[in-house]
């Protein structure tokens, strides 16, 4: 398996601590609103990295967080709370809003099929977990208290800069007219932020420094080395997170433990819509269900998804994710043949059985070999579209279809798509069928055509074969 390694800007093995056990933290939602396609795009990338690891013959631990407090307007702490904001939006506590938009998230998981972490975590079941960790760091003398909280010296860990390549001298001169004055360096970040004096928060802790709540990169810190150990093999994201959370998160992290984080560190890009990148504060992020809505399936989006490269500049459209349901509709149509019957020589069965075995055998080696190599869905997709088209016409009988069978729960299990569909017709429609092939052997034209057209009325396309009608659904 080879990924690229932001930390090495390479693509390199993956070569995990303990093998075949291998070591996944992603960074979950900020449960404030509802995941838009942006997400969506990120979190089955995730998901096939998932689903490569164990193709690779690796034992995924996953573990993913939940963001339900202390993630500030800005990522650079400052702001209010999203969670109590989208409280303030909706008249609800952030209590109620994180589990409502919690909820709704884990809905829409299951939906893409996106596979089950081994561990999905919340930042307020740990927060005693997190006041340790920043008391580790106080301890080391990393830490330092202003009016408005407990923040990290980003000028005692060495390296600092490195992950994202940041020119700190550039970010300390563009400071904000709005910089807390407080703060050592512009870069610092709090690990720990006091209630305001003028009114009750939702969501506060008691803490060795006051009552508060913690900052948003703790949490990550925390939560990764609880389930996952000091250091991690793979560490995911989106890619706007390296410059502020992840390079902070290494920092606290390195800085408590003595140790590496992450060893490879994944980011997703970001995906475009007319030239900007999909987000909330743009107002361009649509969600999944409004999608569903529109008549295209969340199957149809995740091979959407599937489609680019998770290290490309993706490009949204509803025209195009109608074009994916239309190629996922396509893929089924073209192995929809192997579930009917056909008329197929005796002599020749099984020497066809023989070279249909080998060719699916070729396929799920050519398609493996892509996906454990950084994750080239898009070459995967080429190959399953090339299979697809291959065998659509191709003579078999239903002593075959074990043989799709198997191919079908290899891309079920390598990219989480279903290609194979045995829907029954009703017999009214099977006789449809059977009477438009007796016109054809009789040579009438007319009737032939009159059959199409009410089975067309029915949603039932047929195509001809050598071997006889294949039908699918419009």
């Amino acid at each position: 398996m080879k990924l690229y390694n932001t930390l090495t800007r390479t693509v390199e093995p993956v070569k995990p601590l303990r093998a075949p056990q291998v070591t996944v933290y992603t960074c979950g939602p900020t449960v404030y609103d509802y995941a838009h396609i942006g997400h969506w795009f990120n979190y089955v990338r995730m998901d096939t990295l998932i689903r490569a690891l164990k193709l690779d013959g690796l034992e995924p631990k996953w573990v993913m967080n939940i963001t339900d407090v202390g993630h500030l307007v800005s990522d650079a702490d400052e702001g209010e709370d999203k969670l109590e904001k989208g409280a303030r939006r909706e008249g609800k506590t952030a209590w109620e809003v994180a589990e409502f938009y919690t909820q709704d998230f884990l809905k829409d998981m299951h939906l893409l099929n996106i596979l089950e972490p081994d561990h999905i975590v919340k930042a307020t079941d740990h927060i005693a977990e997190q006041i340790a960790l920043i008391q580790k760091l106080e301890s080391k003398g990393y830490t330092y208290v202003i009016d408005d909280g407990v923040y990290y010296d980003t000028s005692k860990f060495e390296g600092y800069a490195a992950f994202a390549r940041l020119d700190l001298d550039d970010l300390q001169a563009g400071a904000r007219v709005a910089f807390n004055e407080q703060k050592r360096n512009s870069s610092d970040f709090a690990l720990w932020k006091f209630s305001p004096k003028d009114h009750k928060r939702d969501m506060e802790w008691d803490s060795p420094w006051g009552k508060g709540f913690p900052g948003w990169h703790i949490e990550c810190s925390a939560m990764s080395m609880k389930y996952l150990g000091d250091t991690i093999d793979i560490h995911t994201g989106g890619i706007d997170h390296i410059p502020v959370h992840h390079t902070n998160e290494i920092a606290q992290s390195e800085a408590a433990t003595g140790k590496r984080f992450a060893n490879v560190w994944m980011h997703s890009n970001h995906v475009m819509v007319n030239g900007e990148k999909i987000s909330k504060s743009l107002g361009n992020g649509i969600r999944l269900q409004e999608i569903v809505e529109q008549g295209i399936s969340p199957e149809a989006v995740r091979l959407h998804v599937l489609e680019s490269h998770y290290r490309s500049h993706a490009k949204f459209s509803l025209e195009s994710l109608r074009a994916s349901q239309a190629s996922l509709k396509n893929i089924r149509n073209d192995f929809s043949w192997i579930y009917q019957p056909a008329v197929v020589p005796v002599s020749k069965s099984e020497e066809r059985s023989r070279e249909l075995v080998e060719q699916f055998a070729s396929y799920k080696q050519l398609i493996k070999a892509a996906i454990i190599n950084d994750l080239a869905t898009p070459e995967a997709m080429r190959l399953l579209h090339e299979c697809a088209g291959r065998f659509a016409t191709t003579p078999a009988s239903m002593d075959d279809a074990p043989i799709v069978d198997d191919f079908a729960a290899f891309i079920q299990d390598a990219l989480g798509i279903h290609i194979t569909d045995r829907d029954e017709l009703k017999d009214e429609l099977k006789q449809l069928i059977a009477e438009r092939e007796q016109a054809r052997a009789n040579k009438d034209w007319a009737k032939s055509d009159e059959l199409r057209d009410k089975l067309a009325a029915d949603g039932i396309g047929v195509r001809d074969t050598p071997s006889g009608a294949i039908w699918y659904r419009l």
